[in-house]
This record gives C-alpha cells, sequence and structure tokens, in this order.
C-alpha cells in the first residue's frame, strides 16, 4: 500500500476553496491524467483515468463531509485510491489544502512510479494548477454545502 501526503496554500477564503473543491466534474481542469468525473449522486462518483498510459475506471464513495473542513473518500469498485482531503483556514484570505491519499500500485510500472515518488508529485502539481484556477478565477463555480457521515448525507 501507498501513502501521497501534499499540501498547498491558497490565497482565498476556505468556504471558496472548499467550494470549488465539491466541483467534482471539474477536477480534469487540474488533475493531469483524469479524463472524467462524473458525480452520480451525493455521495457517488465514477472516475476515468489515464494512469501510465492505460485507461482505468473506478467507483469512489464519498464517507465524509463537513463543509470548510474535509471530504474523505473511499474507492469502491477498480483500483481506485481512498483519501481524505482537508481544508484549514490560515486568515480570511488563506487556505492550506492537504491532500492524504492510499492505493495498491498495479503492475511493475505503477509500483516502480511509487517509488521513485512520480505519484506524490503528481498531486503537487495538480494542486498548484488548483491553486493556479482558483486564485484565477477568484470565486468558485459552484457549491455543494451538504454533510456527509458514515456515507450517508446528512439531512
Amino acid at each position: 500500500m501507498e501513502t501521497i501526503k501534499e499540501s498547498i496554500d491558497v490565497v482565498v477564503p476556505v468556504s471558496t476553496a472548499y467550494n470549488q473543491w465539491t466541483q467534482f466534474e471539474q477536477f480534469p481542469k487540474f488533475m493531469d491524467g483524469v479524463e472524467s468525473v462524473t458525480q452520480i449522486d451525493d455521495t457517488h462518483l465514477r472516475w476515468v483515468a489515464n494512469v501510465g498510459g492505460a485507461s482505468r475506471e473506478w467507483g469512489a464513495e464519498i464517507v465524509e463531509q463537513v463543509p470548510d473542513q474535509k471530504i474523505a473518500w473511499r474507492a469502491t469498485s477498480g483500483n481506485g485510491p481512498n483519501g481524505i482531503v482537508t481544508f484549514e483556514q490560515l486568515g480570511p484570505d488563506s487556505t492550506l489544502i492537504t491532500v492524504e491519499m492510499s492505493y495498491e500500485p498495479d503492475g511493475l510500472m505503477e509500483q516502480l512510479g511509487a517509488k521513485i515518488g512520480l505519484d506524490s508529485r503528481q498531486v503537487g502539481a495538480d494542486l498548484k494548477r488548483f491553486k493556479q484556477l482558483v486564485e484565477t478565477m477568484g470565486a468558485e463555480t459552484g457549491a455543494w454545502r451538504g454533510e456527509v457521515h458514515a456515507g450517508e448525507r446528512e439531512a
């Protein structure tokens, strides 16, 4: 099992950073290799990505979601990652975003890439692109402020 942990400071309020991150179908705009993310319902996503030159699909379930604080997910099918993204307000217009993911590398190429830190660098580069996107826009493209606990949406 491999684990990646990367963080970045973004110069927007925590609510703007969080709101933009909840726009899952926008992920291909800043995540290299992600071809599409389809939001099936409030807690289920379908991912399609190019990983090491091979197309991969997986399902994910949001198991914990608290506005302006965190989103945690787990893979439900395929070989997708499990993880959590947290949002920490550093000031009125500054937010620390931390992504932590764990996954099982599939095949020799992915195992080698993980060993030399390619995956960690990829997540770091994706975070830099998210920073550029959200800071350039100055406002989120949408928001979902619902809460999820133990995989169930709170009413």
